[in-house]
């Protein structure tokens, strides 16, 4: 989508995307009952119930106020859902809405804001131009059911969510080679209005960035190459870590990704409730950049920076263009990537090949974020929009940029230039990395 895209298919992307995430906001909150969505599951995540009204409560600060110019419905609520205010661990003391007050108060802003949806010209200022802001409001939405499903990891209880298994590699994933070369030079990283509308204020602008030539992982790092590091004493050798991830091992006595165990000879992890053997072909879960640092000094490799992640994904070698996806301009289908929450894990390394890179990369976008080298800074002539909260005050070495998205990662909030950020100490998220190395 463009902007030069009509206001009646500017309007039909807003609502389906408003509509797909309001679906699966209510997947993921009406599978368990009004005692675990008032929970905290963990002191890492909000209760779910929170979620539930912080959604509809940035819709209708963006959506019915800023862009309608209606009257507030409940201003008295706004301190209670302000992120910034309350840190994940103190939301469960706050006077919070009811799930049925919260989902009450969602309907009546999803009915007005369909109505300020309907009348907007769509263009004319900033804010609504290609209908930025309804989809800014979509890509929060998916962003906290991504938050969601991560409490669901967390929980400790009955199984609540059910999916299909993730499609198996079409080929044999051993055929494949180990690592893609990409040569060096300039390409184009990050984008603009004109060309991705909906990219919000970090990925813009684009800019050409010279990246000498380096080998990438063909893949994601497998959980069966992950236990070798493991096995082999990986966490209990202090050569492999930077001194903040070998304090926090030592501090926390981590031995293994999140929701590992050893068990009888073998290792086991946790799903969504379920207990099942660690599956070798799939890509690693649950590891901090910390960790992801540390097995690729022990591989002999590093992590890719950002700028190598993002040519790696982009950059087509024939053209000298920088594509929407690595497999080109067409919006994620099925055969391209694992999204969506369509599967509730990682596929096994190797499969989509639909939706490779034109160097040969694959999965690129979904399954894993992937945990990069570089810091989360500003691209050059970066200017905050609408607010400085969702970007500019995250920059800097305290944050470290992750890519791709994960099988939690709605389409709408996925793009080869949309950049993810995390603290490194970070392990409940969907993360997972690759490795790259130096020509020569």
């Amino acid at each position: 989508m463009t902007v030069t895209a009509s206001p009646e298919t500017l309007r039909r992307r807003a609502y389906d995307a408003l509509a797909a995430a309001r679906a699966r906001t209510a997947l993921l909150t009406d599978c368990v009952d009004d005692g675990e969505l008032a929970a905290q599951h963990s002191p890492l995540m909000s209760p779910l119930v929170w979620d539930l009204a912080h959604i509809p409560n940035q819709e209708e600060q963006w959506l019915l106020r800023a862009v309608g110019g209606r009257a507030a419905l409940r201003p008295e609520i706004d301190p209670l859902y302000d992120a910034f205010r309350h840190p994940r661990a103190t939301r469960p003391s706050l006077p919070l809405l009811s799930p049925r007050e919260a989902r009450a108060y969602a309907a009546e802003v999803r009915d007005r804001v369909l109505g300020v949806l309907d009348e907007s010209r769509l263009e004319g200022d900033p804010l609504v131009d290609a209908a930025f802001a309804f989809g800014m409001v979509a890509q929060h939405e998916q962003q906290h059911d991504e938050t969601m499903l991560i409490t669901h990891q967390l929980r400790r209880g009955p199984v609540a969510l059910t999916a299909p298994e993730p499609p198996r590699p079409a080929d044999d994933p051993a055929g494949l080679p180990a690592e893609v070369w990409v040569p060096g030079g300039a390409f184009t990283m990050g984008t603009s209005h004109d060309e991705e509308p909906w990219a919000l204020d970090n990925e813009r602008p684009g800019h050409v960035r010279h990246v000498p030539g380096f080998h990438i992982d063909t893949v994601p790092v497998t959980c069966g190459a992950y236990r070798r590091f493991v096995d082999e004493g990986g966490y209990r050798d202090p050569r492999w870590w930077a001194p903040e991830g070998w304090e926090q091992i030592r501090r926390h006595g981590i031995g293994a990704p999140l929701f590992w165990r050893r068990e009888g000879g073998q290792w086991l992890r946790r799903r969504f409730g379920t207990v099942e053997p660690v599956p070798d072909d799939e890509p690693v879960l649950h590891v901090s950049w910390y960790e992801a640092d540390a097995y690729a000094r022990w591989a002999g490799r590093r992590l890719p920076t950002e700028a190598e992640w993002e040519k790696a994904a982009r950059y087509d070698p024939v053209s000298g263009r920088s594509r929407r996806y690595p497999w080109g301009d067409a919006e994620p289908s099925p055969d391209h990537a694992n999204l969506g929450q369509r599967h509730l894990r990682p596929a096994p390394a190797g499969a989509y090949p639909a939706g490779a890179s034109p160097l040969g990369v694959r999965q690129l976008i979904g399954d894993v974020w992937e945990w990069t080298a570089s810091d989360f800074l500003p691209y050059p002539g970066f200017v905050a929009f609408p607010y400085r909260e969702y970007s500019e005050v995250f920059f800097g070495p305290e944050h470290k940029v992750l890519r791709g998205g994960s099988f939690a990662v709605a389409p709408v909030a996925c793009r080869g230039t949309f950049r993810n950020w995390d603290l490194p100490v970070r392990r409940q998220i969907f993360a997972g990395f690759r490795t790259a190395r130096d020509a020569g």
